[in-house]
C-alpha cells in the first residue's frame, strides 16, 4: 500500500526551492465569486520564495470586475470605481456563469439585482452587450480578461514572465465550468499546469510543515465563501518508504469526501440586509416608491451593506448611510446584530448541510475528527461560528489557516511541483478525486438499450488523474454518450446529466473489410478515457479490435539416422531419431572406447501448416457531437475571440501609456514651476526673460492640457513634453553644474596630489618601473593641473546665464584617463632575477676534485664503507622527508 500511495504522491516542498539556471517563475490563481488572489513562486534574494502578488492598489486581493466605460477597458479596482455610478457597465459574477445555461444566468443576474444586457449565444450560454450596444463578449471572453489581468500582477510582481499556472475551482465545479475555464484561460496566453479543487489547495497549505508520522487524522476544511459553502473530509497520514538505502517517513493526504451547497454564501447574508433596508426606505419614502427599480440605488445599497455587515461582526451594532440614494433622498438607518441574525435564521440551519452530509457518508463520529479548519471570508460571521460550535461540541473552532489566502498559497505549493523549473524537496503526498461519478451510455445498431450500454466509467471521488478503457461486441457505427452518475448530483444550473457526446464511426467499412476473413471471436469496440488531473473527462482514442485465425506454413526439422548399430530394430524411425538425438546432446564420446559405434544425423526441413490467431487494432474515428454550454468551440471562434483580446490589450497599453505620458509632463510643468518659485539659485544661471519666456511656455502647455489636451494622443504629450525640456535642460543644466562643477575640480586637485605621493612611492617601492613610463604620468598629471587652471580663469570670465566654459562631466573623464593610466603603470612586474652559468675554469677545477675523490676511496676500503652508511643514512633521511611530505 504504501508504495502504492508513493507512486500517487505529489512531493510539496517550501524548504527548499532551486530553480533551473534560466528565471522561471510559476503562480497559482484563486479565481473566487467576488475576488481575485494571485500567488507567485520564484526565487528572490531577502524574500519568501511563496509570495502573493499585490495589486496596483497595494492590495493582496483584487476584485473580480470588468468594466467597459467611454470606449475604455477597466479591470479590477479601476473597475471598483464604477460600480456605484454605472453598475450596468460593471461586469461581476462571472466564475459563475460559466457552463451555466443562459436560463440559469440570468435568474442568478436578476436575484442580484445586476442590470446588465445580456443575450444568449449559439452554445447556450450568456453573453454581455457592452456600452456601444454592438460589442459582446461571451462569458469565457470576460473571465480571460480578468485571468490575464491577474497574470500581469504576477509578472510586474515576480519581474519575469510568467505564463504556467494553477487555477483553483470549487469542487461542485462540473465538466461544462472546468472546460469553460480552461478555455478562458488559454484565450489570456495562460498555460495551466492544472485546476485544483479549492479544498486540496488549502489541505496543502495546512498539511507542508506538519508531521504525521506519529499520529494521523482527520480534517474536515469548511469553507464559507461570497457564493457557495463546502465541507471537505481529509485523511492526513505519513508512510515509510527507501530513498538513497535509508527509510524515510512521507507525509500524504488523501480527500475521502465533499459535500456543498453552491447556491449558499456570504452574499446570501447580504441580500437579507438589502431587501431589509429597500423595504425600509421604500416605508420612509412612499407614494409607491420602489427602489428595487433603480439600478444605481441598488448598487450603492449593496456597497453600503457590505460595509455594515463587516461591522457587525465585531460590533452589536451597525449604521447605514448613503447620500442621493434614490431621487435626490439620503438614507440613514441603523441595524443590531440581533436582527441581522433573525434576518439569516433559515441560512444558519442550510450552513450545517455540508458538514452533517459529510460526517454521515463518512461513517465518522464528530469526536474522530481532529480538527475543523474555517476558511473563506463569510466564517468570520459570529453566529456562523456559534452554530458551527454548538453542533460539534466544541468550545472553540480551528482558525490555524488565513481564511483568504490559504488555498492561493497552497495552489502556488502544487504550481510549483508540477512547474519543470522548480525541483521540491519536502514531500507531501497528495491524493484528490473526481467530485462527480461519470457513466457511460452506448447507442447504435445491435445495441439493445440494458445494462451493457450503460456502464459506470468513474466512480465518486476516483483519484486524479486516472486512464480507463472499455471494450464490447459492435460491428457497426455507434453513438457515444458521458453523463454524471445521478441525476441528484448534477453541476449547479444543469438540466440534463448528459455533458458529452461522440460519433464512432468506420467501424461498418472496417468490419465489412475483415468480414471474409476466418473471425475467431466477434468484432470489438474498444474505448479510451482520461480523467485528467484538472478533472475533465475526455475519451481519446477508439479501436476496432479484430482476432483472425489463419492457417500459416512453418518449417519444421525432420531428423533421421544413418548406418547406427545401436537402434533396436522394432524401433520407429521417428523414435530412433530422438534417441540418436538425446544421446548426441546430452553424452560425450571416448575415443579410447572401441566398443562405441559412429552415427551420422542428418536434418531435413519439412513444411507444415499451423493455426495461429492474429488480432489487428483498427484505429476509428471519432467526431464530437455535444451541444449546449459544455460544447468545444470552432477553431475559427477561438482565433477571433483571441484576435478581440488582442486588440483590447494593445488598446490597454496605449491608454495607460498616455495616461503615463500625461502625468509626466502634467508633473513637469508644476515641478518646473515650484522650483523656480521656490529656488533663488535660477536667478544666476538665467535672464529675466529667459524665465519669462519659459514659464509663459509652461503656462500655455498647461491651459491645453486641461481643454484641448483632455483626449490628445500620447505623441501628443509626448511632443509637448520634449519641446518644454528642450528650453528647460539647459537652465536646469546650468543649474546643476553651479554645484556639481566645483565638487568635480576638489576631487581632481585631490587626486593630483595622490599621484604625488604614487610618484614618490615608485621611486622607492618599484625601481623596476621604467622611467618613461613615470614621466608619462607625471607630464599628463601636470597637463590635468594646467587644464584646469586655465577653465576655472576661463568660468570666472563667463556669466552665469551662458553656457559653461567646461563641465563636471569633462572633469571627471579626463581624471578617468589618468586614473587608467597609473593603473596601467602599477601593473608592471617585478622582473625575474637571471641565472649564470658556471665558466669553464670551474668546470676543470670540478673534475680534478672528482679524481681526488676515486683514488681516496680506492685506498680507503674502511672510509668508503663509512661513506657508504652515511649515504644510505642520508638517503633514509630523504625518503622519511618525502613521506611526511605526502
Amino acid at each position: 500500500m504504501a508504495s502504492i500511495l508513493f507512486k500517487l504522491g505529489l512531493f510539496l516542498s517550501v524548504l527548499c526551492i532551486v530553480f533551473s539556471p534560466s528565471q522561471c517563475a510559476v503562480m497559482s490563481i484563486d479565481l473566487g465569486s467576488e475576488w481575485v488572489k494571485v500567488a507567485v513562486v520564484n526565487l528572490k534574494r531577502g524574500q519568501s520564495p511563496i509570495t502573493v502578488a499585490i495589486n496596483e492598489m497595494s492590495k493582496r486581493k483584487s476584485p473580480n470586475l470588468v468594466a467597459f466605460h467611454s470606449g475604455d477597458r477597466l479591470l479590477g479596482e479601476e473597475a471598483a470605481g464604477l460600480i456605484a455610478r454605472y453598475p450596468e457597465k460593471v461586469y461581476s459574477q462571472t466564475r459563475d456563469l460559466i457552463g451555466k445555461p443562459f436560463s440559469s444566468s440570468k435568474s442568478l443576474l436578476d436575484s442580484l439585482y445586476l442590470p446588465f444586457d445580456v443575450t444568449e449565444d449559439t452554445t447556450g450560454t450568456v453573453s454581455f452587450k457592452i456600452d456601444d450596444k454592438v460589442t459582446t463578449y461571451s462569458v469565457e471572453e470576460l473571465t480571460a480578461m480578468v485571468l490575464g489581468y491577474a497574470a500581469n500582477l504576477a509578472e510586474f510582481h515576480s519581474k519575469v514572465p510568467v505564463k504556467d499556472a494553477v487555477i483553483s475551482v470549487p469542487p461542485y465545479f462540473g465538466q461544462a465550468e472546468r472546460k469553460g475555464l480552461l478555455r478562458a484561460a488559454q484565450l489570456a496566453g495562460i498555460n495551466v499546469l492544472a485546476l485544483i479543487n479549492e479544498h486540496s489547495g488549502a489541505a496543502l497549505q495546512y498539511g507542508i510543515d506538519k508531521d504525521f508520522s506519529n499520529e494521523s487524522r482527520h480534517i474536515i476544511f469548511y469553507d464559507m465563501g461570497t457564493s457557495s459553502t463546502y465541507a471537505a473530509l481529509v485523511y492526513f497520514s505519513a508512510y515509510n518508504t527507501k530513498e538513497f538505502g535509508k527509510t524515510v517517513s512521507v507525509n500524504q493526504f488523501q480527500v475521502k469526501d465533499v459535500r456543498w451547497d453552491p447556491q449558499l454564501g456570504g452574499q446570501n447574508m447580504e441580500l437579507r440586509l438589502v431587501e431589509h433596508f429597500a423595504d425600509e426606505f421604500n416605508k420612509q419614502v412612499g407614494n409607491g416608491v420602489d427602489v428595487r427599480k433603480s439600478p444605481k440605488a441598488m448598487a450603492k445599497l449593496k456597497k453600503q451593506v457590505k460595509r455594515t455587515k463587516e461591522i457587525l461582526s465585531a460590533n452589536k451594532m451597525a449604521p447605514i448611510s448613503v447620500e442621493s440614494l434614490y431621487d435626490d433622498r439620503d438614507f440613514r438607518s441603523t441595524i443590531t446584530r440581533e436582527k441581522f441574525e433573525e434576518l439569516c435564521e433559515d441560512l444558519w440551519e442550510k450552513s450545517l448541510i455540508p458538514l452533517k452530509e459529510v460526517l454521515k457518508y463518512s461513517g465518522l463520529k464528530v469526536d474522530e475528527i481532529y480538527a475543523v479548519e474555517l476558511i473563506g471570508g463569510a466564517t468570520r460571521v459570529p453566529k456562523l461560528q456559534a452554530k458551527l460550535q454548538e453542533y460539534l461540541g466544541r468550545k472553540e473552532l480551528d482558525r490555524h489557516l488565513d481564511a483568504d489566502e490559504a488555498i492561493v498559497l497552497g495552489a502556488a505549493l502544487y504550481a510549483a511541483n508540477l512547474s519543470d523549473g522548480i525541483k521540491l524537496n519536502r514531500k507531501l503526498g497528495m491524493i484528490d478525486g473526481s467530485t462527480y461519478g461519470f457513466v457511460l451510455e452506448l447507442d447504435g445498431p445491435d445495441l439493445q438499450k440494458e445494462d451493457s450500454t450503460r456502464q459506470t466509467l468513474v466512480q465518486r471521488m476516483k483519484k486524479l488523474p486516472s486512464k480507463m478503457f472499455r471494450s464490447f461486441i459492435q460491428s457497426k457505427d455507434f453513438e457515444v454518450s458521458l453523463a454524471y452518475e445521478s441525476e441528484d448530483l448534477l453541476p449547479p444550473g444543469a438540466t440534463s446529466p448528459v455533458f458529452a457526446q461522440y460519433s464512432v464511426s468506420s467501424l461498418t467499412e472496417t468490419s465489412e473489410k475483415y468480414a471474409s476473413r476466418n473471425l475467431s471471436s466477434p468484432i470489438k469496440a474498444s474505448l479510451h478515457f482520461s480523467l485528467s488531473r484538472s478533472g475533465v473527462l475526455s475519451l481519446d482514442r477508439a479501436d476496432a479490435v479484430i482476432e483472425v485465425s489463419e492457417w500459416v506454413e512453418v518449417p519444421k526439422k525432420n531428423l533421421s539416422v544413418e548406418n547406427s548399430t545401436n537402434v533396436a530394430p522394432n524401433i520407429s524411425t521417428e523414435t530412433g531419431a530422438q534417441n540418436s538425438s538425446e544421446d548426441s546432446n546430452g553424452n560425450t564420446n571416448d575415443g579410447g572406447n572401441s566398443n562405441t559405434s559412429n552415427s551420422t544425423v542428418e536434418a531435413d526441413v519439412v513444411i507444415e501448416k499451423k493455426l495461429k490467431k492474429r488480432t489487428f487494432r483498427i484505429p476509428l474515428k471519432i467526431v464530437e457531437k455535444t451541444v449546449g454550454p459544455a460544447m468545444s468551440p470552432s477553431k475559427e471562434s477561438l482565433a477571433e475571440a483571441k484576435r478581440k483580446l488582442e486588440e483590447l490589450d494593445k488598446k490597454d497599453a496605449e491608454r495607460r501609456r498616455t495616461a503615463e505620458l500625461k502625468n509626466n509632463l502634467e508633473g513637469y510643468i508644476y515641478g518646473t514651476k515650484e522650483k523656480f518659485e521656490t529656488s533663488e539659485e535660477f536667478e544666476k544661471i538665467s535672464t529675466s526673460e529667459e524665465r519669462q519666456s519659459f514659464i509663459g511656455k509652461l503656462d500655455e502647455v498647461q491651459e491645453w492640457l486641461y481643454t484641448d489636451g483632455e483626449d490628445a494622443t500620447a505623441s501628443e504629450f509626448q511632443e509637448r513634453l520634449e519641446m518644454l525640456k528642450a528650453i528647460g535642460d539647459p537652465i536646469f543644466f546650468r543649474f546643476k553644474e553651479l554645484t556639481a562643477r566645483p565638487e568635480a575640480v576638489e576631487h581632481a586637485r585631490k587626486y593630483l596630489v595622490e599621484v604625488q605621493q604614487i610618484l614618490s612611492a615608485w621611486e622607492s617601492n618599484k625601481p623596476w618601473i621604467p622611467k618613461d613610463r613615470t614621466d608619462e604620468v607625471a607630464s599628463d598629471a601636470d597637463k590635468l593641473k594646467k587644464w584646469l587652471d586655465e577653465s576655472e580663469d576661463e568660468q570666472k570670465k563667463t556669466p552665469a546665464h551662458s553656457k559653461p566654459a567646461f563641465t563636471s562631466d569633462e572633469v571627471y573623464g579626463k581624471v578617468f584617463d589618468l586614473e587608467d593610466k597609473v593603473a596601467s603603470v602599477n601593473r608592471i612586474p617585478k622582473p625575474k632575477p637571471k641565472i649564470e652559468k658556471p665558466t669553464s675554469n670551474e668546470t676543470e677545477s670540478s673534475g680534478e676534485k672528482a679524481k681526488d675523490s676515486d683514488s681516496s676511496s680506492d685506498n680507503s676500503p674502511q672510509d668508503d664503507k663509512k661513506a657508504g652508511d652515511s649515504d644510505d643514512s642520508a638517503n633514509e633521511k630523504v625518503e622519511s622527508a618525502g613521506h611526511d611530505e605526502l
